[in-house]
C-alpha cells in the first residue's frame, strides 16, 4: 500500500516540524512544499523579479533543481534552508505562491515525487490539490497569537532581531492572503482531520497523528 500523508494549515501551525517527525516514524520521504515556494521567492527576489514577471519567473523555475537532504532544501547544489526562513522571504512568499503558473510547475514536481515514493508533504493545498487522493489528510491550526509567539522564539534563538507585534501582523496578513487568493486558497479538505495545536507540545500533536495513521493502516 502506497502511503501519502498530506498536512495543511496556516503559517506557524507547526506543519513542517510535525511532518518531519511523522515521516521518521513511518519511514516516509518528507517534502516541504512551502520551502519550494520560498525558494522561488528567494531567487526571484535576488534577480529583481516581481510577481508580475510571470514568464521570467517560470523560466527561472526551469533552471532550479530542488531536492531535500536531512530536511534541508538544496537548490542547484546549495543548502538554502537558512535563507528561505528569513522574515524578508516570509513576507513576500505568498505573492509568488499565488501565481497560477508557478503553482502548476511546482505541483507537477511534487506529484511526481509522490508517485515514486511513500511521502509526507506539508503546505497550504496538499490535501485539496497536490495529493487529492491521499490516504491520510490532516489540517493543523492554532491561534494567530500562538503561532506568532512560536515564530518569535524561533527567530530569537537564531539571534535574528525581530518584533513580536510585527510577526503577529505578518501572520494575520499572511492568513488573509492565503485564504483569499484566487488560485488554490488555503482551506481544509473535506476529508481532512483537523488538529488544533494551540497549547499542545510537539510530542502531543505528533502522537495524535501517528495514532490515527497506525489505526488506519491496521484496519
Amino acid at each position: 500500500m502506497r502511503i501519502s500523508v498530506a498536512i495543511d494549515g496556516p503559517a506557524g501551525a507547526g506543519k513542517s516540524t510535525i511532518a518531519k517527525l511523522v515521516g521518521n516514524e513511518f519511514n516516509l520521504m518528507y517534502i516541504n512544499t512551502g520551502a519550494m515556494y520560498r525558494a522561488v521567492a528567494l531567487k526571484a527576489n535576488e534577480k529583481g523579479l516581481v510577481p508580475s514577471d510571470v514568464n521570467k519567473i517560470c523560466d527561472l523555475i526551469s533552471t532550479m533543481e530542488m531536492h531535500f537532504e536531512n530536511d534541508d532544501l538544496i537548490l542547484n547544489g546549495e543548502n538554502i534552508q537558512d535563507k528561505i526562513t528569513l522574515p524578508e522571504i516570509s513576507n513576500i512568499v505568498s505573492s509568488y505562491a499565488s501565481i497560477s503558473e508557478v503553482r502548476v510547475k511546482l505541483v507537477k514536481l511534487q506529484r511526481d515525487m509522490s508517485n515514486k515514493f511513500d511521502v509526507i508533504m506539508d503546505g497550504r493545498d496538499i490535501g485539496t490539490v497536490v495529493l487529492k487522493n491521499s490516504n491520510f489528510k490532516f489540517f493543523l491550526t492554532a491561534t494567530a497569537e500562538e503561532r506568532a509567539n512560536r515564530r518569535y522564539k524561533e527567530l530569537q534563538l537564531r539571534n535574528i532581531e525581530c518584533s513580536y507585534d510585527d510577526i503577529l501582523k505578518d501572520i494575520i496578513d499572511r492568513d488573509y492572503k492565503d485564504t483569499h487568493r484566487e488560485v488554490d486558497p488555503l482551506k481544509k479538505a473535506d476529508d481532512a482531520i483537523e488538529v488544533d495545536t494551540t497549547g499542545l507540545n510537539i510530542s502531543e500533536v505528533t502522537e495524535k497523528i501517528n495514532s490515527y495513521i497506525r489505526q488506519k493502516i491496521k484496519a
